[in-house]
């Protein structure tokens, strides 16, 4: 009996030692795989994360312009439009005014933070009128109206107002649309050809909306 034992048990410890060393080998790989499997995960996160974020801030001197030119060409377009409320006579293009406010505004704040993260100057509030140079080459920026013009909508009321809006903002909104064109075609920041392409889309069809208003009045 005491022999039986001792075989018994000792056949049970090596099963024990067997299945602990097979164990261990099988945690071993599966540590070895997964720390691969880990590290060049993490390196491949890393890899993916850094291509995007390089790719995301490049930018060349057609974006530092757009930027710069479109920002003055949305706050003269928006004082425009801010002038509809208490002059215009058409409910039309009150609503017109309020979408062109509500699109135009929070693009000039995202063409704000571009300039700065890229360390260009920001156009001063202010040199929204043809007659404000602006930054460099900006002086002639296609759609802009002048002082007079923008003297002469500000005393307009009424129906007379609306025509004046309207007309006015066609020519801005075809200037938007030929300066947005301009950066899809030689920009190189993804974000920035993003935001020129929905502007190309957008003013558009509100160019084709009021020249239908324009044909009512």
């Amino acid at each position: 009996m005491t022999i039986r034992t001792l075989t018994r048990r000792a056949a049970l410890a090596a099963v024990a030692v067997t299945g602990a060393l097979v164990l261990a080998a099988c945690g071993g790989d599966n540590d070895s795989a997964g720390g691969g499997h880990t590290g060049h995960g993490s390196s491949a996160t890393a890899s993916a994360s850094a291509a995007p974020s390089a790719s995301a801030t490049a930018h060349n001197a057609q974006d530092v312009s757009f930027a710069q030119g479109m920002i003055p060409h949305h706050r003269q377009a928006l004082e425009m439009a801010k002038l509809a409320d208490g002059r215009a006579s058409s409910a039309r293009v009150k609503d017109l005014a309020s979408r062109i406010e509500k699109a135009q505004d929070p693009e000039i704040r995202t063409m704000t933070g571009w300039l700065t993260s890229w360390g260009e100057q920001v156009p001063m509030a202010g040199m929204d009128h043809s007659a404000h140079s602006g930054m460099s080459g900006m002086s002639e920026m296609s759609g802009m109206m002048s002082e007079a013009d923008m003297t002469a909508l500000e005393k307009a009321t009424g129906k007379d107002f609306d025509t004046k809006f309207l007309s006015m903002m066609v020519d801005h909104h075809e200037g938007a649309v030929e300066m947005a064109t301009t950066e899809k075609e030689k920009g190189q920041y993804g974000p920035a050809r993003t935001m020129a392409d929905a502007i190309v889309t957008a003013q558009n069809a509100e160019i084709k909306e009021m020249k239908q208003l324009l044909g009512t009045h």
